[in-house]
């Protein structure tokens, strides 16, 4: 699974079908590194999470609506996180009550097949057209702010 990710981080933020120049293989080289430090330091941070965090405990990303939360461990298989995606609406809120749990690499393909499937568009516009609209839910959130 690692590999699969830095191999894709690579190549999406490498172009391959430039003229290999001394410049540029210095900067790709330091791409590499950059990105292998901050690979080993997300790898690093999760290990952590799934050693020292609480069951059910949830760490926000950096990516609004996606965290990671940590699974209590069962008796057929130990502790492990999973990521929670749950985009947020236009008021800064979940958009469902619970989000969509991937727990590996084949979870994240499927879904994104059916997600990229123009089948489901069409499903979508036909459910929008016979179903009245809806209002969202919640309220914004309050910002934190010391207002002096």
């Amino acid at each position: 699974m690692e590999n699969v990710l830095f191999r894709y981080l690579l190549l999406t933020l490498l172009d391959y079908g430039r003229a290999p120049h001394p410049v540029s293989q210095r900067t790709d080289s330091l791409l590499i590194f950059r990105l292998k430090v901050l690979f080993m330091e997300l790898t690093e941070t999760l290990k952590a999470f799934i050693e020292e965090g609480a069951d059910w405990e949830r760490k926000q990303t950096t990516l609004p609506g996606v965290s990671i939360i940590r699974l209590p461990a069962t008796k057929n298989r130990p502790a492990s996180l999973a990521i929670d995606v749950n985009p947020l609406g236009e008021n800064g809120l979940p958009m469902k009550k619970k989000g969509i749990m991937i727990m590996n690499a084949a979870e994240l393909a499927a879904f994104r097949a059916l997600f990229n499937n123009e089948k489901a568009d069409s499903l979508v516009k036909a459910l929008e057209e016979i179903l009245p609209e809806r209002k969202s839910a919640g309220k914004a959130k309050k910002a934190d702010v010391l207002q002096l």
